[in-house]
């Protein structure tokens, strides 16, 4: 009897096996057809392309589809669609979650950093960019063809894509925006197959859903990006905080006052922390003179110090901040950390809340010897270009955050410490809090939430619109991922009738 049940259980288990492999074989042959390049397993470019940025989140996809044009695209998110493989789009590989690599086994993964080409219209002072483009590589391109810019993130290796599609804040969005502000039309191929061009006129319900949640709908396969002109000087600059615990409310009440009031657009700033030092760290759009004048009105309440600072070009700021190579392409050599990280967007942070922040930050944090930072992103306030840009043009949630806060902390292989050490700091922030006063950046993916919490984190107000979208253009969910959106459930479907 026993071995009889032992023989039925290893058949199931042989069958099971024979149909994940007969279905992988099937993968193979229908991209092999495709015309379109996949990554040999254990091939230099796999390698490269399987490596996560994040060393606790390695996933091994079920293949490595390679394109180079739209048409090896469709194709194959055709295969994947056909047999029934999730399909995940890479373009940078920088997620804190893998999400790049399905965030789990088995996804299709559409590499796409082969297609980074940046042609800007000198007329127009429009640029076409291939959704594979590093934000490197797209600044160096628009500065070198036309002496151009947009506002986006600081790390050059990053791809364009998860960074626009889900907000795209950096170094200059105070002054200019975030990076999807900058965008103003898409090529997106949907899980249908079918490809289409979105602007704020032309399938405007799928541009406004793309720009804040793009990956759950669509591979977008180029971009149209208007410009501004790069400014003549930018200095970089560095400010010494020396905050006490008994001072420490105080001084973040002073600092929100001067992001809220009157901290002016040219000034670019954060927060940044670790268990030695306070700083504030930016670029101001200007002069080291005028830098001096906009910083006073907060270090005079503050006791900050500025330490260093330097007035350089546009470019040179960026390769300040970049801290590698500006200008990355093929092939890409990923740095790898081993983390956790967790953001949390702030209305403000003061009162208990920022008693809360403080007290953990210099009773805990303090005498916590493991590599952690925290940051804090000077997002809104009255003369900042995010909070002066239409809240309803994009699904980005967030715009009526003052702040992004971000927690980071390096993990051994035994992460749960790491985990309960930020988790612990972000709940004694967030618990004086009303739910509406705070929310999530979906592009410091947070590891812990799960799907639920997740979606309600990063969407807030916009989510029940987005499920509606979802189930539109995705209800299989082709699009898949662990926090990806949910497609809304008949009879709610009224939105795109």
């Amino acid at each position: 009897m026993h071995s009889t049940v032992a023989f039925c259980l290893g058949l199931l288990v042989s069958l099971a096996q024979g149909v994940a492999f007969n279905k992988h074989a099937a993968l193979e042959d229908c991209l092999s057809g495709s015309s379109t390049v996949v990554d040999e397993v254990g091939s230099d470019d796999y390698n490269r392309d399987i490596t996560p940025f994040n060393k606790r989140l390695p996933y091994t996809p079920a293949a490595i589809a390679v394109p180079t044009t739209v048409d090896q695209i469709q194709a194959a998110v055709a295969c994947g669609a056909k047999l029934e493989y999730k399909v995940t789009a890479k373009c940078g590989g920088h997620s804190y979650a893998s999400l790049g690599l399905g965030g789990e086994d088995g996804h299709l993964i559409i590499e796409l950093d082969r297609m980074n080409s940046v042609t800007l219209n000198t007329e127009t002072n429009i640029a076409t960019v291939q959704s594979g483009t590093r934000l490197g590589h797209l600044a160096a391109e628009l500065f070198e063809q036309g002496g151009r810019a947009i506002s986006h993130g600081t790390c050059p290796g990053v791809g364009i894509s998860g960074h626009v599609l889900h907000g795209g804040f950096g170094m200059s969005s105070h002054t200019r925006g975030l990076a999807l502000d900058w965008v103003i039309g898409m090529d997106v191929l949907l899980a249908n197959g079918t490809l289409i061009h979105t602007s704020a006129t032309e399938n405007k319900d799928v541009y406004w859903g793309l720009l804040g949640a793009g990956s759950n709908f669509g591979i977008v396969t180029s971009y149209e990006l208007k410009t501004f002109e790069a400014p003549a000087n930018v200095t970089w600059f560095v400010v010494n905080l020396p905050l006490k615990q008994n001072t420490s409310v105080a001084a973040l009440e002073a600092l929100e006052d001067y992001v809220r009031n009157t901290m002016p657009a040219e000034l670019n700033m954060r927060l940044y922390a670790t268990r030695q030092f306070t700083q504030l760290e930016g670029a101001y759009q200007g002069n080291k003179t005028d830098l001096e004048a906009a910083l006073a009105p907060l270090l005079n309440k503050t006791e900050g110090k500025l330490a260093t600072s330097q007035t350089t070009t546009w470019i040179k700021s960026l390769e300040h901040f970049a801290t590698i190579k500006l200008n990355q392409t093929y092939p890409y050599n990923q740095v790898q950390e081993q983390f956790y990280g967790k953001s949390l967007e702030l209305k403000g942070l003061n009162g208990t809340a920022a008693k809360g922040f403080t007290d953990y930050w210099f009773n805990v944090a303090k005498k916590e010897t493991g590599h952690w930072y925290i940051q804090m992103d000077f997002h809104g306030g009255k003369n900042s270009a995010v909070w002066k840009a239409d809240p309803t043009l994009t699904s980005y949630a967030h715009r009526d955050k003052l702040y992004i806060l971000q927690f980071y902390i390096t993990t051994t292989d035994a992460p749960e410490a790491g985990f309960d050490f930020v988790n612990g700091w972000a709940t004694a922030t967030t618990t004086p809090m009303a739910a509406s006063d705070w929310g999530m950046y979906f592009n410091y993916p947070d590891t812990q939430l799960n799907r639920t919490r997740a979606q309600e984190m990063y969407w807030g107000n916009n989510l029940a619109k987005l499920q509606q979208l979802k189930a539109e253009l995705d209800p299989n969910e082709l699009f898949y991922y662990p926090v990806s959106l949910s497609p809304a459930q008949p009879p709610e479907l009224s939105y795109l009738r």
